[in-house]
């Protein structure tokens, strides 16, 4: 009997659970809800589709109704399409285009020797040449270059290990600066683009006025910490916001795969260098956080050379409200993020600002005291044997000097320029910036250039030519910064960050020298830029992730 009744108990259970289901399935919202899942790539692509010709006639529209003011809109919708594009080939025939390339491929491996000496021999003759042209009308651009002969020459003297030098990171870096370098200061059309791009950079920041205004009123105006700081409040949300979207984790990994197929540097270091360039020194390395603990001292010391050598995205932006500014795997990003959101994201990108604003803050505060009172100390000691105005700032004139005059700047103003290294070296390249943006504000004023034997302001190439010397963290203050955040990071490699870290920051402050010459010996005073060279800023870090890491090569 028990056996009789348990079927008609499963079949009186099961007819509830379908009579359930046709409940739920005869409810026309549940209906429409599951008709929606079930369609949802279908709905995806109805939508995509709707947004894209949406995107085509408003850029059709665009263009019709004004060009020129949608040339931003034509090249941006051009690299996207391009990159997307190129994506789309890579992934459906990217095996076909390798087979059918192999041939040429292999062609040029079989003749990469010949093929190299020449591509050399023909770049020093051009090279000869353009100088003796070129130099034949501005001598002192000579000097400019005779630096960068000397800064390389001074870093493979103090190489750890001359024998192993690479350098075709060397020879690629310097010649990648200078074609930048002629196209950014002596094409016409490379002085457009970059006024462009500089006019959108400061557009863009001044964005930050809208929140800074609203909470510090007309202190903004006079107040420097009101002015700068809130630009790095911004300038890390935006940035969160773009690593959410995935766009940034996009743009570095295509920065880091044009430079390594240039320089033929191994994909952590370069992964990490590219990195310096929106993120700061101590945040580039959690890009590769994995793969420290296996990377050999050269690729360390390339990563930290990297962060001395260069500035955060953040912070750049506060500069130019001053006016002036393992071989063969591939490496991916460790995708570890909280957000939930956008709004979550922007929200905790300015979060996160609060510990560098605070740090800017604080070393500012004591930095400008320490200063200060080592010149009080000076300044009595001086006086004891009748050199009351002995400084601080005057001895790193003449400690720095030679460096100055090698990058180029001319004799009289070198003194001024060697007292802006010295500071940027032992204190910070905040006070060095502020301090160039003081003179430069004097000269476009109008004011004498000696005022009671103190000069006031240098000229234009000058400050060109300081931009790019003071752009970097190669600062004593940042070794504590580098040694703490790499050593949490790894701990296993913490003997080899502390034996390696001098070197490196001797190894950045060359690569912001040797950026510094390059600056100056393409450098003529263009006739549309003469009172504004923001712009300028803008090349700044491309030319030190190139320099960085070949600086690193020849110092490792």
């Amino acid at each position: 009997m028990a056996y009789q009744e348990e079927p008609a108990s499963s079949e009186k259970t099961s007819g509830k659970r379908f009579g359930l289901q046709k409940i739920r399935t005869g409810n026309p919202l549940n209906a429409t809800e599951n008709y929606i899942n079930a369609h949802s790539k279908t709905f995806k692509h109805i939508g995509l589709g709707i947004l894209g010709a949406g995107f085509v006639a408003f850029f059709i529209a665009a263009c019709v109704m004004n060009f020129e003011r949608s040339i931003g809109l034509v090249v941006l919708t051009c690299l996207a399409v391009a990159s997307k594009a190129y994506d789309l080939l890579k992934k459906y025939k990217g095996d076909s285009f390798q087979r059918c390339l192999a041939p040429t491929v292999s062609l040029f491996q079989k003749n990469l020797r010949w093929i190299k000496w020449v591509f050399i021999a023909s770049a020093v003759v051009l090279l000869i040449v353009w100088l003796a042209l070129d130099t034949s009308q501005r001598p002192e651009q000579l000097i400019s270059f005779a630096g960068i002969c000397v800064f390389v020459l001074l870093s493979y003297i103090f190489s750890a290990n001359r024998p192993a030098v690479s350098w075709r990171p060397v020879l690629w870096g310097l010649g990648m600066q200078f074609c930048i370098g002629l196209f950014v200061i002596r094409s016409e059309p490379g002085l457009i683009a970059f006024k462009w791009l500089g006019d959108q950079v400061q557009i863009f920041l001044n964005y930050t006025k809208a929140g800074s205004s609203f909470v510090f009123g007309e202190l903004i105006s006079d107040i420097f910490a009101f002015q700068a700081l809130p630009i790095v409040v911004f300038f890390s949300s935006v940035v969160s916001v773009l690593y959410y979207l995935g766009l940034m984790q996009w743009l570095i990994v295509k920065i880091s795969w044009v430079m390594q197929l240039t320089l033929g540097t191994t994909a952590t270091e370069t992964l990490s260098v590219a990195g310096n360039i929106f993120i700061g020194q101590t945040e580039a390395p959690l890009l590769i956080r994995p793969y420290l603990k296996d990377m050999t001292e050269s690729e360390i010391h390339a990563v930290m050379t990297g962060g001395f050598a260069t500035i955060a995205g953040s912070v750049m932006g506060a500069f130019i409200s001053f006016g002036v500014i393992r071989r063969g795997h591939c490496v991916y990003f460790e995708s570890h993020r909280e957000d939930r959101n956008v709004l979550e994201a922007a929200s905790n990108g300015a979060s996160a600002s609060i510990g560098l604003v605070a740090n800017i803050v604080v070393n500012l505060i004591s930095f400008l005291a320490i200063l200060e009172f080592i010149n009080a100390i000076l300044r009595w000691l001086g006086g004891m044997v009748g050199y009351p105005y002995v400084s601080f700032q005057l001895i790193c004139s003449y400690l720095f000097m030679p460096f100055a005059f090698m990058m180029g700047i001319p004799y009289e103003e070198s003194f001024t320029v060697a007292e802006l290294l010295g500071t940027k070296l032992f204190l910070n390249e905040f006070l060095a910036y502020e301090k160039l943006s003081e003179m430069k504000t004097n000269r476009v004023e109008g004011l004498d250039e000696v005022i009671d034997g103190v000069r006031q302001w240098i000229s234009v190439r000058s400050e060109i030519i300081s931009t790019y010397a003071l752009c970097g963290f190669a600062n004593i203050s940042s070794m504590g910064m580098v040694m703490g955040g790499l050593a949490s990071i790894c701990p296993a490699k913490k003997q080899v960050i502390a034996a390696l870290v001098v070197r490196a920051l001797f190894a950045g402050t060359c690569a912001s020298f040797i950026n510094a010459c390059v600056a100056g010996k393409p450098f003529k005073i263009p006739s549309i830029f003469q009172a504004d060279h923001i712009f300028f800023t803008n090349a700044t870090q491309y030319f030190t992730q190139c320099c960085g890491i070949y600086e690193a090569q020849i110092c490792k």
